[in-house]
């Protein structure tokens, strides 16, 4: 049966709508059809919509999202900071790393010598004043810990058993008998590095140094170098179990 010319045209445009009906995925190489349409109309009029071939709405569209994209890469590298974070030190926490660093170098010594690797250092007025590692085997003395000779030698030095404006470094928690001495010796700052959950007074068994009942209060500051303090308490005692 022939057509007319206009007859022909209208059942090309027929079989067209149809098989974008059936391939609806056809439409854009990124999005559904639906969302392709939604941000076309949202950008240009209904009557310029129209007028364009629903064909040749991929190769408007991929232009505009390689522009959009290549936006979002230019402004990426402009502001890095939102995507990598720094971490930046303040002074004192420069100065409680170094401190630590020097508390487990007596912990280490402690180690070579058989005892618990457990170091303490006082400092005062940005200087050292006194460093110990743990002692009780060495001395045949009980209370021989890092942090008690380390007190009693700052005692000595400074002539005063109160010892005002200092901070205590200790690679661990303290004890029980530790954290009492720290409130005898009224030592305003304690720092130290990983927690004790067997023993320690600070807050893993006790909290004997924020006692509200106290006159004395005592600025804590803990997890400084936690991991190295740590390792070397654990080799320690994995070594001992062999």
């Amino acid at each position: 049966m022939l057509c007319s010319k206009r007859d022909r045209e209208a059942l090309q445009k027929i079989d067209l709508k149809q098989s974008f009906q059936e391939f609806p995925h056809e439409h854009s190489l990124f999005l559904p059809s639906s969302i392709v349409k939604q941000s076309v109309s949202s950008s240009c009029s209904v009557s310029s919509v129209l007028s364009v071939p629903s064909v040749l709405i991929p190769m408007l569209f991929f232009p505009l999202c390689m522009l959009s994209v290549s936006a979002l890469i230019l402004f990426s590298g402009l502001i890095p900071f939102p995507l990598f974070p720094r971490v930046i030190l303040s002074p004192s926490m420069e100065a409680d790393i170094q401190y630590m660093r020097e508390a487990l170098a007596e912990a280490r010594s402690a180690a070579a010598a058989g005892e618990v690797p457990i170091g303490a250092v006082l400092v005062h007025d940005g200087k050292i004043l006194a460093r110990s590692g743990n002692r009780t085997i060495r001395d045949c003395d009980p209370t021989a810990h890092a942090e008690v000779v380390a007190l009693r030698e700052a005692a000595h030095r400074l002539g005063n058993y109160r010892l005002a404006g200092t901070t205590l470094y200790v690679s661990i928690e303290p004890c029980s008998m530790c954290s009492g001495a720290i409130l005898q010796a009224r030592v305003p700052r304690l720092v130290y590095g990983t927690d004790d959950p067997k023993g320690g007074a600070v807050r893993s068994c006790f909290e004997i140094l924020s006692h509200p009942r106290l006159n004395h209060q005592v600025e804590v500051i803990s997890g400084v170098l936690a991991a190295e303090c740590a390792a070397i308490i654990q080799s320690f005692f994995a070594a001992r179990r062999e």
